[in-house]
């Protein structure tokens, strides 16, 4: 199954029980949510106060992107406040193993997020242990950025070491994704799709979240 996540960071925050309530009812299937730092990435996001306003209002599997420096600090609070999945990057991880253990042992998904320079090889050791890869399309911090063309030849290159390894993990393209794109990455491999400006900008998001989830069948 092909799934589209829509990125709360994009949305508005003034109204933000509105903007939740209307993923809850469009046709997306996980809310991806970016926290952020300001030391990892150059900027700060949202953190646990507003995570828990949309753990209780969603009603979508809560994608929890860690953009942050020592995330193992911080893995059980998010899992408390209702993250279903927790990515990691394998830039701010020393121990990434263990830190994806810990991950599986709060009883969440597993997810590695790699920043565009870096190459899918480098997980090669964790696959086994990885339940979602998340590509970033654009350097992380901002969104609103233009879509970086070589994601669709990391996106075939692991693909290829997934089917290898006999691995189950999920591909999830974060970052400029919308409608020219989305089927494209979809061909290439992928099966989770970030949209963050594309759908929260929009005139009728759940018309945009419709379209996106009709391009990938």
């Amino acid at each position: 199954m092909k799934i589209i996540a829509p990125s709360l960071l994009a949305a508005d925050f003034g109204q933000l029980k509105q903007e939740i309530e209307m993923v809850n009812q469009s046709q997306a299937d996980w809310l991806h949510l970016d926290i952020m730092d300001g030391v990892f990435v150059p900027n700060i996001s949202f953190g646990m106060p507003v995570l828990e306003v949309v753990q209780k209002h969603s009603t979508k599997i809560l994608d929890v992107h860690l953009m942050i420096m020592q995330p193992e600090r911080y893995l059980a609070d998010f899992q408390k406040l209702g993250a279903n999945i927790i990515t990691v990057h394998q830039e701010a991880c020393t121990h990434l193993h263990r830190t994806l253990q810990q991950i599986k042992d709060l009883g969440c998904k597993a997810g590695v997020a790699l920043n565009p320079h870096t190459p899918v090889s480098v997980l090669s050791d964790v696959l086994y242990c990885t339940d979602l890869v998340c590509l970033m399309s654009v350097n992380p911090g901002f969104g609103g950025q233009k879509f970086i063309e070589n994601t669709y030849k990391k996106t075939k290159e692991l693909k290829k070491m997934i089917i290898e390894a006999n691995a189950n993990t999920l591909i999830e393209i974060d970052g400029g994704v919308n409608a020219d794109n989305i089927s494209l990455l979809s061909e290439a491999g992928a099966d989770v799709f970030v949209a963050g400006n594309f759908v929260f900008k929009s005139k009728n998001p759940l018309e945009v979240i419709q379209e996106l989830k009709n391009k990938i069948g």
